[in-house]
């Protein structure tokens, strides 16, 4: 028998559409399927999207594990004091927490965020040189502008424009030598440099803490800003990260984000059409709680 794959997602009741989908790209894009193990940190789920969530075990036979969160006094403590907004809620730092609440026993995971789309088998990922580093991600394209925010120079004393800065939507992780760290006391730190309200959520943070700790990974492993060109260049994992996502009412036809119609055969189109209902019906809920 194959050793596993230990995959980490994070997400609320309101991704649970996307989270299914990128973890059926990983299983369609492998014949190691039952080696899949995916580790689900989680807020409240209803029982009818985890069943959709569940689908991929009665699919591909790959195993699941369940972390919810939200009576976790650990995670409450850790992001009392961290930034969040409706785009990014809270459930996005989860993924500082992974060695704390992931078994011991495991010793290296992928992190993938909801809005990506695998391409490639996973264990070519999964097998990737760390060079001795706890972290292996890819550079961000949008590198020094994250960094410096406004006219480049809005973070001086935070980054140097001129370093090296990752996005944290695919991270490969040696959790052994990300546990001799201490994330959270790096954390504690960098709160009380009065830091925290300037930062870009969780991807500073990870930023910050692993400054020159990480190993840089080809950019195919986690294309960013992925649209329609894409399509020409072999990305094996496709980062949604722009406003437009695959998943919108007409992604299919304005083909605004790469592999769209793909991407809604990979979410299967019962669950891609029950997911649109779904946020129409916050979208409308939310404009007529702002017109009382």
């Amino acid at each position: 028998m194959s050793a596993p794959i230990h995959i980490v997602l994070a997400f609320d009741d309101n991704f649970w559409a996307p989270a299914y989908t990128v973890m059926r790209s990983v299983c369609l894009s492998t014949h190691r399927r039952k080696d899949l193990v995916f580790h689900l940190l989680h807020m409240p789920i209803s029982d009818e999207h985890r069943y959709d969530i569940e689908g991929i075990v009665r699919e591909f036979g790959a195993s699941l594990r369940w972390y919810p969160l939200e009576k976790s006094e650990l995670f409450d403590f850790f992001v009392a004091e961290l930034p969040a907004s409706s785009r990014w809620p809270k459930i996005v730092y989860a993924r500082l927490l992974m060695a704390d609440i992931l078994p011991t026993d495991i010793e290296r995971i992928i992190y993938l965020d909801c809005d990506m789309l695998v391409r490639a088998p996973i264990e070519k990922l999964y097998e990737l040189d760390l060079g001795g580093h706890p972290l292996g991600a890819v550079q961000d394209s949008l590198q020094p502008f994250i960094m410096g925010r406004r006219d480049m120079r809005q973070n001086v004393g935070i980054f140097d424009t001129a370093d090296s800065y990752f996005n944290s939507g695919m991270l490969l992780v040696d959790l052994p030598k990300w546990r001799e760290l201490n994330v959270k006391a790096e954390v504690a730190v960098i709160a009380g440099k009065g830091w925290i309200e300037r930062l870009y959520y969780d991807q500073d943070v990870l930023n910050l803490v692993f400054r020159n700790r990480w190993q840089a990974l080809p950019w195919r492993w986690n294309t960013i800003d992925a649209h329609l060109a894409h399509e020409a260049l072999n990305a094996h994992i496709l980062h949604y990260t722009r406003e437009t996502k695959p998943w919108g009412l007409f992604a299919g036809m304005l083909r605004s984000s790469a592999y769209s119609r793909w991407y809604r055969h990979v979410m299967t189109n019962d669950l891609f059409y029950r997911f649109m209902r779904h946020r129409w019906k916050r979208y409308w809920l939310k404009k007529l709680r702002l017109a009382r």
